[in-house]
């Protein structure tokens, strides 16, 4: 994979849109971000950036961080660009309420 940022500048990113997505679903239930097309466009572009940039980091990388769940947060963008009109939402907001914390965790090393 291309990597002239280098993993740093990748993973940083990815740890931007994670608090992002953190910070803005905060107090978002199922039916706000339902409705908040604007939100749930944000959310999900989110998801992809952090799939995108995820991908670009080394193999190295990858490995010295196995905690993380490198083939879900892969699989992101797949579901999203390729699904998206059918893309289930129940799971999108489990996603970004439960799982995305965990992984923001992990990343800065906390669990």
């Amino acid at each position: 994979m291309d990597n002239t940022k280098g993993d740093l500048y990748y993973s940083q990113k990815i740890e931007t849109d994670l608090a992002f997505i953190i910070e803005h679903m905060k107090n978002v239930d199922q039916e706000r971000l339902y409705k908040d097309e604007v939100l749930l466009d944000s959310m999900l572009f989110r998801m992809i950036q952090i799939s995108e940039n995820a991908r670009k980091l080394t193999q190295d990388y990858k490995d010295e961080h196995n905690e993380i769940p490198w083939p879900e947060l892969y699989g992101l963008r797949n579901r999203i660009v390729h699904d998206y009109g059918n893309v289930d939402l129940s799971i999108v907001y489990q996603t970004l309420k439960e799982d995305i914390p965990v992984v923001l965790d992990r990343i800065r090393g906390k669990e």
